[in-house]
């Protein structure tokens, strides 16, 4: 288990967390209206959080792990101070625009339904979720035991648990959409079809209804 500072460090060297938080927070804030409210679920150390604020939107931060929180209070200190991040000790304690959750947030849950019904309470009308997550299609995944072992799993409900004690599951998009309804709709897939199996990461758009 990483600190705050040593997840910080590791994420921001690594080139390819880089590319993917890049690419995600791109489509996050083309999709905001402007100066529009966002929840940062799980905001690790506020690096997206810190890319809202600096495109103008007021963005509250919802972190669980005390180090996280901690190296978010020192990474986005001015932020902060002059209000535009905002800790909050619970994910409904406004109502926002959006809700985004990055890099695997949501796979740490074994079931979504309850999430979602959470969200719904706080996501405005026609706002939206955007979550970053494991791709259970990934290539390199298929050179272990455990993803064959759980094949049968994934083509039957679209998921299956995560191997050892990581606490981390995987889900097809099929069904976190389930799970979403009917508060939210799946608009948008990122990477489609083959795509899927080429990256570690997927992005899944889920429109309020």
């Amino acid at each position: 288990m990483h600190t705050g500072a040593q997840y910080h460090e590791l994420i921001q060297a690594s080139r390819r967390a880089r590319r993917t938080r890049a690419r995600f927070q791109e489509l996050a804030l083309e999709l905001l209206p402007a100066r529009a409210d966002v929840l940062d679920f799980g905001a690790g150390t506020g690096i997206d959080a810190k890319a809202y604020s600096a495109r103008g939107h007021r963005t509250f931060v919802y972190e669980p792990s005390a180090s996280m929180r901690a190296h978010l209070g020192r990474h986005c200190r001015e932020e902060i101070a002059n209000g535009n991040v905002v800790m909050v000790a619970s994910p409904a304690a406004r109502k926002v625009k959006a809700v985004t959750a990055n890099f695997a947030v949501l796979n740490h849950f074994a079931d979504h339904a309850p999430v979602f019904e959470g969200f719904a309470r706080v996501v405005e009308p026609d706002g939206f979720v955007l979550a970053s997550m494991l791709s259970p299609w990934y290539v390199a995944d298929l050179r272990r035991r455990w993803w064959w072992t759980n094949l049968p799993r994934l083509l039957r409900n679209g998921q299956y648990p995560g191997n050892g004690e990581s606490g981390v599951h995987r889900f097809a998009p099929r069904a976190v959409a389930r799970a979403a309804a009917p508060h939210f709709r799946l608009e948008r897939v990122i990477p489609q079809g083959p795509g899927l199996t080429a990256g570690l990461y997927m992005f899944l758009l889920l429109r309020r209804t």
